[in-house]
């Protein structure tokens, strides 16, 4: 079977995946990481074949001619989402190049799952290795930190290597009750662990922000989770210990600060007084920001990208057809 095929097959296994088989696949997964709720992946699952649906796959590989040559690429994955390494995944087997992965400890079971199935009729174009080996080219997803050592081990072979981003969200005042509902699922979906989060406001001067109370009060059931629900009452505290200044909305603490990375179960808001501010900050943190909800990203869209909405705007299949 073609890979293209063989990707389009693997889109109606998620389509018609069964209550039980998606029950047993859950738990495996929540047990591995508790951060894995049902929830979080069902929408990982229904984020997929959204990003696959239709014609997405051909309009997607029609800007793209194939590569000269088959290489091995080493994916190093993150695990702070459901299947997170998908994309990357997805470009290398569909542009020809055979993947040797590095799973994440905290996404092996949803990844095996997926590799599985794609790799059923070609046994050696995806490879699960406790260690990299065999490689001629990396793409490699860490934090800040872990970026360095990436650098100093990745960096004599083609690479793509990824650090810390997080995602900003632009509010004029103008914003519908939906809007700002739909802004919530880029907050709080995945308990805001994802890059394509949002965590941080940028709001006019003079915007009430206890309008978002209301807005949000669908997604108060995050506090449930006892991982999110201690972050909670550890920020809380801190907060009230230092005498910060700090809104509660008893499942999130809302905090004035312009800093664009806020911690779990905390979102920072800033004001603005014109629009150049916001283009003055996505120029000086481009390195940090992954999508603007409100002006690149619609509100509830940012944990929904197309096959063409590339990690840190690097096109990967071009690195890959270049290779």
């Amino acid at each position: 079977m073609e890979r293209v095929d063989r990707v389009k097959y693997f889109i109606e296994i998620l389509k018609n995946l069964s209550a039980e088989e998606f029950e047993e696949l859950s738990l495996k997964a929540a047990n591995e990481n508790p951060w894995f709720t049902r929830k979080s992946v069902r929408q990982s699952i229904d984020g997929i074949i959204y990003m696959l649906d239709g014609n997405k796959i051909d309009k997607w590989l029609s800007e793209y001619h194939p590569s000269n040559s088959k290489k091995n690429v080493g994916l190093v994955m993150a695990g702070n989402i459901p299947m997170v390494g998908f994309h990357d995944l997805l470009s290398v087997f569909i542009s020809g190049h055979n993947a040797r992965i590095k799973l994440s400890h905290q996404d092996s079971v949803l990844m095996k799952w997926v590799v599985g199935i794609l790799n059923e009729d070609e046994n050696e174009s995806i490879q699960i290795l406790d260690k990299l080996n065999d490689f001629e080219a990396v793409i490699a997803t860490g934090s800040s930190n872990t970026s360095r050592y990436f650098d100093y081990y990745f960096g004599k072979y083609p690479h793509i290597i990824r650090k810390n981003r997080t995602s900003l969200a632009v509010l004029t005042g103008g914003e519908s009750d939906e809007d700002l509902h739909n802004l919530g699922e880029d907050v709080f979906s995945y308990y805001g662990l994802g890059c394509r989060n949002v965590s941080a406001l940028r709001v006019p001067e003079g915007y009430s922000i206890e309008r978002l109370a209301t807005a949000w009060g669908d997604f108060s059931e995050v506090i449930q989770h006892h991982k999110f629900a201690n972050n909670y009452d550890y920020n809380k505290s801190i907060f009230l210990v230092n005498r910060e200044d700090h809104l509660d909305f008893g499942y999130a603490l809302i905090k004035p600060s312009a800093e664009l990375f806020s911690p779990i179960s905390v979102i920072h808001y800033d004001y603005y007084s014109n629009e150049s501010e916001i283009e003055d900050l996505k120029r000086s943190d481009e390195e940090k920001i992954q999508c603007v909800v409100g002006k690149d990203v619609n509100y509830g869209k940012a944990q929904k990208p197309e096959l063409w909405d590339y990690a840190d705007g690097v096109d990967t299949m071009k690195f890959l057809q270049d290779l």
